[in-house]
């Protein structure tokens, strides 16, 4: 610990008094003694202040080696890298941006929002990326940093990036099959993907991902239950629930507990037009929520109406085969609809409304020109 301190002490000395040429000489010098040496975590810092110094000193092309050789050193003193990793010069910046592990997921969030859209390129290239890095680059991104982004497997998407992403990829059909092909897109954000997407989007993802087609399919024929929904069943009882419903959400007493009554009674048409009424959603899609093997859709919109879990569990009896789950069925269901969050699931609910708002106001378009003609 001495004798490099006291060779340090010696060089920073020299480094004061010496020319340019010389300088450079002590920086790959010293370079060399810290990577090829094994030293402690306060020597290296040591070493991190001269070479600071000394790469203060030198031009852009002897940084950017600099850079290069301290990438990969997993030893690396941290101010030398941040100090780097900022260098307004991407030839410096992007090796260290791209490959040191050295890097800590708040230096590269602060590096999205301070520096340049290359230096954002190279953050989206590296080997692995953390959620909070990846929301900051998807929302302050170019094109070209967002489809980077896209195609990095090791990049950790929250459902705030992936639905970001999804409203970058609208008219953008490279960018939505890079979405689509992606092993780790939550099922619920496939399904907006793919709402969105062109039809020769769809027909490329049906032919890389056989095991999404039934989701492919589904989006396809999603509006077929439009016009049943609209009027409803035909049925006495459904026509008495509806309108018993309806009196009960217009007096503001429709809530989780009424809904929770009429599911542990059984009430199929009640819930199904409670909870339509509550999100805004045409009753087919509540009825394919309740009755879907995949339960994520129901969890989803549970969880955006902010429902407990013992009401949760009775939506799920409700519409289960027979009316059981299994316990170990149950547990893992628990589990999945405490990872949701509030506000993530009123997004992905205010999606299917805008969807299914869309879809009313074309029908309604086509129609006119009918109308007008009578």
């Amino acid at each position: 610990m001495s004798e490099a301190s006291s060779f340090l002490r010696d060089l920073d000395e020299a480094v004061s008094r010496g020319t340019p040429e010389s300088r450079k000489r002590a920086l790959w010098h010293t370079t060399d003694l810290m990577i090829t040496g094994g030293y402690s975590d306060d020597e290296i810092w040591t070493f991190g202040e001269v070479i600071g110094r000394l790469a203060d000193e030198i031009e852009v092309a002897a940084r950017v080696q600099l850079s290069k050789r301290l990438a990969r050193f997993d030893q690396a003193p941290i101010n030398i890298i941040h100090k780097l990793a900022f260098d307004d010069e991407i030839e410096v910046a992007a090796p260290i941006l791209r490959e040191s592990e050295q890097l800590e997921p708040y230096a590269l969030v602060a590096n999205v929002c301070t520096k340049s859209q290359s230096h954002m390129l190279a953050i989206a290239q590296r080997k692995s990326i953390d959620q909070e890095v990846t929301d900051v680059l998807v929302t302050r991104g170019n094109q070209d940093v967002v489809k980077s982004v896209a195609t990095n497997n090791g990049a950790r998407f929250s459902d705030f990036g992936f639905l970001h992403m999804i409203q970058r990829a609208e008219g953008d059909s490279i960018l939505a099959e890079q979405l689509g092909l992606r092993k780790d897109i939550p099922r619920h954000i496939f399904q907006q993907l793919i709402a969105k997407a062109s039809d020769d989007v769809k027909k490329r993802l049906a032919d890389e991902r056989p095991e999404m087609t039934d989701q492919i399919q589904s989006s396809v024929s999603d509006v077929a239950g439009e016009l049943q929904s609209k009027f409803g069943p035909v049925s006495r009882s459904h026509f008495v629930a509806k309108r018993v419903v309806a009196t009960q959400h217009r007096q503001g007493n429709l809530n989780e507990r009424s809904i929770a009554l009429y599911a542990t009674s059984h009430k199929l048409d009640e819930v199904t037009i409670g909870l339509s009424l509550l999100c805004a959603l045409p009753g087919d899609v509540i009825e394919r929520a309740l009755f879907d093997k995949n339960r994520e859709m129901l969890l989803i919109l549970a969880k955006a109406l902010d429902f407990s879990w013992p009401t949760i569990m009775a939506l799920l009896f409700l519409g289960a085969k027979d009316h059981r789950i299994t316990a170990k069925d149950l547990k893992d269901l628990e589990s999945e609809f405490g990872r949701l969050n509030v506000a993530t699931s009123r997004s992905v609910l205010q999606f299917y409304q805008s969807r299914k708002n869309d879809a009313a106001a074309s029908a309604s378009a086509k129609r006119q020109p009918a109308l007008a003609m009578q």
